[in-house]
């Protein structure tokens, strides 16, 4: 992977278009007597033009906003109503057409998200199966090597509609809660359409005819079926329970937040696969120094427990709530922050995030209050379920392709834990709208090497 720097950002924040500001009463009141002010009615968040960059998809360009109602901002910082709207595209062929409602009392007594999306990808990244065990050679797609083959190998075309609902209501007391959902998404898949890539450029990339990558490798043995290889309807349904007891949900400061659950995928609601899997998610924050310090971690477990999951989604990474356009995984800014998006892929898997967060500084930007935080991150993760492969794997390989070594594909039984570090600068504005921009770097170059992306959100 390419080191790259950003050195210019280009942000716009705009502020509130509607409602009213009204004094906190009481104890909320500042000691110096000043009035602290709230907000309420539908405010404009935040609007960002998309000119990002990420290590895995390239540069992004499009726009976004988020709406948010406080009501009569009894609940400020926390809302009513909030919208999130995206059209972007990145340089490497994804894109990112976006609409996500998310709401508090639309139902009574329950949170609810629905998340409308298409998202196309003409170079979705696989990198083969169970970790380390399927081995990653960047010379193949480095095009001044004496080894490269095509910046395309580990690439293919993943194009996916997404609507997906999720529900959460109490169950006892403030912290104890059910948690439901369901999602249709269909995923169109294919190989990597070359000749739109190389229309109006000299220097041309080889036909996967001449150069096939490893999508169409594994299709010749036989790891990845037919079916998989076209895509199809993936259509789940979810239940849990859940404990939540954060302080604040864009940056908690104090807190549990656990969740366990199943989804499931029958075939009676139009599947071609039928699957169940199981996730455990437990996040706990800790502060260190009131309001500007605190320790996080969050620990991930999800693993397969019937039937067959494609492999174009086991990569999709379980949560109750997108906190982004997408969750999969291992690795990218959404898991391993610094490893290869999507390096990590197996039946199951174990994760861990761990953070120090800190606000060095607070501002005013456009009449709103804002801060500016300083985070320090290790992320690890590995493999605990195999996708399992014939045992005569290796000579299977040897007779679909003489005169290439097996051990430049695959190393069976050396799946390890994958781990990163880095920082993350977050740009925290109004409370809600949060930018992250984070720089991680991978241990191991089978990883890949520094992975740095802009989003929003904090991870978790």
């Amino acid at each position: 992977m390419k080191k790259t720097f950003i050195l210019v950002i280009i942000l716009f924040l705009a502020y509130s278009v509607s409602g009213q500001e009204k004094p906190v009463s009481g104890q909320d009141k500042p000691v110096s007597g000043q009035e602290k002010k709230v907000k309420t009615g539908w405010r404009f968040g935040g609007a960002l033009p998309a000119i990002t960059y990420d290590s895995d998809l390239g540069f992004q360009y499009g726009a976004l906003a988020e709406f948010f109602n406080y009501g009569d901002g009894s609940k400020y910082p926390d809302f009513l109503d909030h919208t999130y709207t995206e059209i972007s595209r990145y340089t490497k062929g994804s894109g990112i057409y976006r609409f996500m409602f998310e709401s508090n009392h639309l139902i009574p007594g329950v949170h609810m998200t629905s998340d409308l999306s298409y998202l196309p990808n003409q170079a979705c990244p696989f990198y083969g199966f169970n970790g380390y065990e399927s081995v990653y050679n960047k010379d193949w797609m480095v095009d001044n090597s004496s080894l490269y083959r095509t910046r395309m190998f580990y690439r293919f075309q993943r194009n996916q509609f997404r609507f997906k609902n999720d529900f959460q209501g109490k169950l006892a007391g403030d912290h104890f809660k059910w948690s439901a959902g369901f999602a249709f998404q269909d995923f169109m898949n294919g190989s990597v359409d070359i000749n739109r890539l190389n229309k109006g450029k000299s220097d041309k990339l080889p036909s996967v005819t001449d150069e096939p990558g490893l999508f169409e490798r594994y299709q010749e043995l036989g790891l990845i079926t037919p079916d998989e290889a076209k895509g199809g309807w993936v259509n789940t349904v979810k239940a849990g329970l859940m404990w939540d007891s954060r302080d604040n949900k864009p940056n908690p400061m104090k807190g549990l937040w656990t969740e366990v659950g199943i989804e499931i995928a029958p075939k009676s609601i139009g599947n071609t696969w039928s699957f169940s899997r199981f996730y455990l998610i437990h996040r706990q924050y800790f502060t260190l120094i009131e309001k500007n310090l605190s320790f996080v971690y969050r620990i991930e477990y999800q693993t397969t427990l019937s039937g067959g999951v494609p492999f174009f989604y086991q990569s999709q990474v379980i949560t109750s709530m997108l906190t982004g356009a997408n969750n999969e995984g291992l690795g990218g800014s959404k898991t391993l922050r610094g490893i290869l998006l999507d390096r990590v892929v197996g039946d199951g898997f174990i994760m861990g995030n761990f953070e120090l967060r800190w606000k060095p500084v607070y501002f005013k930007f456009l009449k709103q209050d804002c801060y500016l935080g300083l985070n320090g991150f290790y992320d690890v993760g590995r493999v605990t379920k195999k996708i399992q492969q014939p045992t005569s794997l290796s000579s299977r390989f040897a007779t679909t392709f003489p005169g290439e070594n097996y051990s430049d594909y695959f190393k069976p039984g050396t799946e390890n834990f994958h781990q990163s570090a880095g920082i993350s600068v977050m740009v925290v504005y109004s409370q809600n709208f949060v930018i992250a921009i984070d720089l991680g770097k991978a241990f191991n170059e089978q990883d890949g090497n520094i992975g740095f992306s802009i989003g929003l959100n904090y991870l978790f």
